[in-house]
């Protein structure tokens, strides 16, 4: 029987408490022992998740509490016992208990932070990310402690030159081009009574996806240097595909001319790279979970700076959590403003905050339901446990 979670309103603390048999413990990965931590639940607001604190202050955090994303100028965060403390100047504007956190995200200048706090968020294997306003992460801050692992990062390394590197590559292709498929038939399924011209179009478009996904297994080679440019050629086709088709569904709300990664400055793309920057920052914390280098990757070429293993790992999400929150947030015609080639920072706020909702939200995985956010750290696991010898990688497609 599935027992469906329920979450607890701050207003019944004693009921929360009466479920607890044991004190709650946290892991010290530098004393490698559990340790007692108190249970303190600040009072949350009555309009939720998000918190509008201050003038161009603003905190988003997830359904259950574990990552919080930070944006203001002059904020300061410190520790003060069990608890991560926002203030501005000497007033305390929020606080929050370390026991719920697994990651805090900054996404704006001028924000400070003590080093007693990184201490505390690094013995607690929090991590700390740094996005910049296009929502690029340009810093992750983690304990060593948590990358300790020498054998999966020695496997990694070999797989590079061997059918592990291979096999991994064109399963990661063929998840991107299952989901791009998926994605199309998931927004065409509205259009069919309202829009039957539009639908027959998308439907075109998924059905050419599906072909060049037959064409993977053809592909051989010995590593993946050799058949590197031929899955790059698929890959390449179908995103013309993908985006094309993307036009269509979008094409009446706001122009589209196409898919642009960097100094892009239309709403499309502008959105598609703020919230790609979201992904990568909760890929590349997976990946440094599972004890993986996330500069050696497979099917990304390695580049000095490039995060090429999390890249890889990206290309099974974006459409079911990035590219779902922007083609829906365009066609709900929710608030998009773009200043000085960057989305402003209302809608940032609003966006990042829908972009969490989609990452808290469920899939099936094997029958049974998991939030996104836990699906990525299983899935760099997954990899992890692939590369050392164990069963076969499956990337991750999304029911529609």
């Amino acid at each position: 029987m599935e027992i469906e979670e329920t979450e607890q309103t701050i207003n019944e603390p004693n009921l929360f408490l009466d479920h607890i048999k044991n004190p709650p413990a946290q892991y010290n990965l530098f004393t490698e022992k559990p340790e007692p931590i108190p249970i303190e639940i600040p009072t949350y607001p009555a309009e939720g998740r998000e918190l509008k604190l201050e003038d161009g202050i603003s905190i988003s955090k997830t359904e259950d509490g574990s990552q919080v994303i930070l944006s203001g100028f002059g904020i300061f965060l410190s520790k003060k016992s069990e608890r991560l403390i926002v203030r501005t100047g000497k007033k305390i504007i929020y606080e929050f208990p370390f026991f719920r956190l697994s990651e805090v995200v900054i996404t704006s200048h001028g924000i400070s932070l003590s080093s007693d706090l990184i201490e505390e968020l690094c013995k607690r294997g929090i991590r700390l990310s740094f996005l910049s306003g296009r929502g690029i992460p340009y810093a992750m801050l983690t304990s060593p402690m948590l990358t300790a692992t020498v054998l999966s990062r020695r496997e990694q390394i070999l797989a590079f030159s061997d059918s592990r590197g291979v096999r991994f590559s064109k399963r990661i292709v063929e998840g991107k081009l299952k989901n791009q498929e998926k994605l199309l038939r998931y927004f065409g399924k509205y259009l069919k009574t309202n829009n039957p011209d539009r639908f027959e179009k998308l439907q075109e478009k998924a059905e050419r996806l599906k072909e060049l996904r037959k064409q993977l297994p053809s592909i051989k080679g010995n590593s993946i240097d050799n058949m590197r440019s031929s899955l790059l050629g698929i890959e390449g086709n179908a995103g013309k595909l993908y985006w094309e088709a993307v036009k269509i569904i979008i094409g009446h709300k706001v122009e589209f001319m196409g898919r642009e990664h960097r100094g892009a400055t239309d709403v499309v793309n502008s959105l598609l790279n703020y919230g790609y920057g979201i992904l990568y920052s909760q890929v590349w914390g997976a990946v440094m979970n599972a004890g993986l280098e996330p500069f050696a990757g497979f099917l990304h070429v390695d580049r000095s700076g490039k995060p090429s293993l999390v890249l890889d790992l990206v290309e099974e999400f974006r459409q079911p959590v990035i590219d779902r929150v922007v083609i829906s947030h365009i066609n709900l015609n929710h608030m998009v403003r773009i200043k000085e080639g960057l989305l402003d920072k209302e809608t940032r706020k609003e966006f990042g905050s829908r972009v969490l909702e989609r990452l808290e939200s469920t899939e099936t995985v094997k029958g049974k339901k998991y939030k996104i956010t836990s699906i990525i750290q299983m899935q760099a696991r997954k990899l992890c446990s692939f590369l050392k010898g164990g069963e076969d990688y499956k990337p991750f497609t999304f029911k529609w």
